[in-house]
């Protein structure tokens, strides 16, 4: 039975030592003369409101760049806030979003009117929680330029403090980093070869003007995947990249957090609920198994805990940080087995920013 571990490990090192290697980084700035429309949709973030502005305002190199911020409803200060901090600020603009309708969700609503109101021959998509250094919208459209795509989504570093953070955000990267040859994904048609983060996300306007913006994933609570996934159905190309060095973002800050956060979209991550069984098997053959199995004297197990754990060490190495935390991969895994099925137990029953998702 040992070859149950080997293999999977196998082939998810072969994988992440390609992608290691080879992962788009969005390194060289340029001229860009094309006009951009940086959007932002924002719901109860007054937290986030100051570093915000502070962060898109210092951005530079850009000849032509409008900033959208559209308040979604908030129940906090942060319609008040972003007033007082673009105040005076002539390419910063508040929008007030309309009603939610039915048959959409909250971020795909504000979105959708962000689209509408965008003029920009780019549009850039950010969260209200992500950090961008000066110099990083420059960088990424001059790497979606150069490289030709109709997208492209630089992955944040993922800022995790809390215990609970360092054994659950890490899995994230990692997840597609030892699954998905990303060169390969980016020149595919095949739109299940898809990955994207929608807490950075470039795109041609052109390209989401096709697919009538965010309409054709308007009740989709994995907007970013499910919107990649639309647009390579209909001829574009993109991809993830490592954003590390231009953006950072810290998601959650307590296992309250994570489990409403993870509890909203898992169940949809996997297509369904055979797809998630797929996964937990998975993450049990990589993750805990080959553990359980070296203690109680296999040798080979140990190469497979090797093997995974070296993974999670190179995945994290990207990012910058230092891979300890990868020996603790047994109960990361655990912990993300436990929230796949919290989920799919939780479907319509997760509160999200004050709403029900």
């Amino acid at each position: 039975m040992d070859y149950l571990l080997t293999i999977p490990s196998s082939f998810i090192l072969l994988i992440s030592l390609i992608n290691f290697f080879t992962i788009r980084n969005p390194k060289k700035s340029a001229q860009i003369n094309e006009s951009i429309s940086v959007v932002v949709p924002l719901r109860n973030e007054a937290t986030n409101v100051a570093e915000l502005i502070d962060s898109l305002r210092a951005q530079k190199n850009l000849a032509q760049v409008e900033f959208l911020l559209l308040d979604d409803n908030s129940e906090d200060a942060t319609l008040a806030l972003l007033q007082q901090h673009t105040s005076g600020l002539s390419n910063f603009h508040i929008l007030n979003g309309s009603t939610l309708p039915q048959g959409w969700i909250g971020k795909t609503w504000a979105l959708q009117q962000l689209f509408e109101r965008a003029s920009g021959e780019i549009i850039v998509s950010v969260d209200a929680d992500v950090r961008l250094v000066p110099d990083a919208l420059n960088r990424a459209v001059t790497l979606l330029k150069n490289t030709q795509l109709d997208f492209l989504s630089p992955y944040p570093k993922q800022l995790s403090f809390s215990w609970s953070e360092r054994l659950i955000q890490p899995l994230l990267q990692w997840s597609w980093m030892s699954t998905v040859i990303l060169r390969i994904a980016e020149k595919s048609s095949i739109s299940s070869m898809v990955v994207a983060n929608g807490q950075f996300f470039v795109v041609r306007r052109a390209a989401l003007a096709q697919v009538g913006g965010y309409k054709s994933v308007s009740n989709k609570v994995l907007d970013d995947v499910e919107l990649a996934r639309t647009l390579v159905k209909q001829g574009s190309h993109g991809c993830v990249a490592n954003g590390a060095s231009i953006a950072s973002t810290r998601m959650y800050t307590s296992w309250g957090e994570i489990q409403a956060g993870y509890g909203k979209s898992l169940h949809a991550a996997f297509g369904s609920v055979f797809g998630s069984a797929l996964a937990i098997t998975f993450l049990f053959l990589t993750g805990i198994a080959p553990l359980i199995a070296g203690i109680t004297g296999s040798y080979v197990a140990w190469y497979a805990y090797a093997a995974v754990t070296l993974t999670r060490a190179m995945s994290s190495i990207k990012t910058g940080k230092n891979g300890v935390d990868a020996f603790l991969h047994p109960i990361s895994s655990a912990l993300l087995i436990y929230l796949i099925i919290y989920s799919w137990l939780m479907r319509g029953q997760v509160q999200w920013k004050g709403r029900t998702l």
